[in-house]
């Protein structure tokens, strides 16, 4: 079984999101489908299938999440440090067409969110970004063109 990467943050939220869907919305469907039941003939019910459909897809969400619970390795990016990229790293870099500024820090997958400043380890740029130092340049193949960035800072801190 191969491990899933995760800060003790994205950890926290992966619990959060399965204690909600089993408090939650695990009740909310179940009564939807009683009430459904309750208006007679379920072989023309459009409530009762939604409400089915609902349960289907939460379940199935459920049993992803544990999953991936199972497999965490859960990395406490306090503890880390270097002068290289790696898991967990928050790399300040400058678009060297643009001399525009970012930070990203390099998370499991399902933590990624761009707009917080959160990219995959899987992504390209993670992937070309691991192992280097600041100074480095890196080369990124993007669905816009190939991009040039200069790494300027590299720290760990918990987000």
């Amino acid at each position: 079984m191969e491990k899933v990467p995760m800060t003790a943050s994205g950890h926290v939220a992966l619990l959060d999101e399965i204690k909600h869907l089993k408090t939650v919305e695990r009740p909310r469907i179940i009564q939807a489908i009683q009430e459904a039941r309750a208006h007679g003939d379920l072989s023309e019910n459009a409530e009762y299938h939604a409400a089915k459909e609902q349960q289907s897809y939460m379940e199935a969400r459920v049993a992803e999440l544990e999953d991936k619970l199972s497999r965490a390795e859960v990395i406490d990016v306090s503890k880390l440090s270097g002068d290289t990229v790696k898991f967990g790293a928050t790399v300040t870099l400058v678009d060297e067409d643009t001399d525009e500024e970012a930070a990203y820090q390099i998370v499991g997958d399902f933590e990624a969110d761009v707009k917080q400043g959160k990219i995959s380890i899987s992504s390209p740029i993670a992937r070309a970004l691991i192992g280097k130092s600041v100074g480095d340049t890196v080369e990124v193949n993007t669905p816009g063109g190939g991009k040039s960035y200069e790494i300027l800072k590299i720290s760990f801190q918990n987000t």
